[in-house]
């Protein structure tokens, strides 16, 4: 028996932006599926006031772009977290601010409003070098060095959600690298 939610549900992201060209309400489905991880990422970028607010908008963003969507990709994490990337972008000050926060009092911000830390957050909350590390990057690599470690994207993956070439995310992890390495070596001395 064919069950059209069931195939709706079970569609690869390509699918489903494609199906919702025509019905729309499809696009919900990618919402489900990848806004918990998103809000996650942007939850520490940003702290909890703004995620919301950067999910909301890369959604409708998406939603709105969808019709432009390469289809040849299967999923859209790369698409998702490139627009977020661009949005978190012009929250910059209130990343800087966030980390100033963590080094200031290391308390994350989702500790002192009640709402629940996301997992990994808390250690940085309390990792006072690596939030002074993170400050000192500059957002391109700081871009590509968080999507690697905490959006779990792979070099590919950046690649195309940064829309960079392939090398430049590997010398912008590097260099990430490099310097939160440099940052720590010399917090601990």
């Amino acid at each position: 028996m064919h069950d059209p939610i069931r195939d709706v549900i079970k569609a690869d992201d390509a699918a489903l932006i494609e199906r919702s060209l025509t019905e729309p309400e499809t696009f919900a489905v990618l919402f489900d599926r990848h806004a918990p991880y998103l809000h996650r990422y942007v939850v520490r970028r940003l702290g909890p006031s703004d995620a919301e607010d950067v999910v909301a908008d890369t959604f409708l963003t998406a939603f709105q772009r969808r019709g432009d969507f390469d289809k040849a990709r299967a999923d859209a994490r790369p698409w998702l977290y490139g627009i977020a990337s661009n949005l978190i972008g012009k929250h910059r000050r209130t990343e800087m601010s966030l980390y100033r926060a963590y080094i200031r009092s290391g308390v994350h911000p989702a500790e002192v409003s009640g709402a629940p830390v996301e997992d990994g957050v808390g250690t940085l909350a309390v990792n006072r070098p690596l939030a002074q590390a993170l400050l000192k990057l500059n957002r391109a690599d700081r871009d590509v060095l968080l999507l690697v470690a905490w959006a779990e994207l792979s070099y590919q993956e950046v690649a195309d959600a940064l829309a960079i070439p392939l090398g430049t995310v590997r010398s912008r992890l590097n260099r990430a690298r490099t310097r939160v390495r440099q940052t720590l070596e010399r917090g601990a001395e």
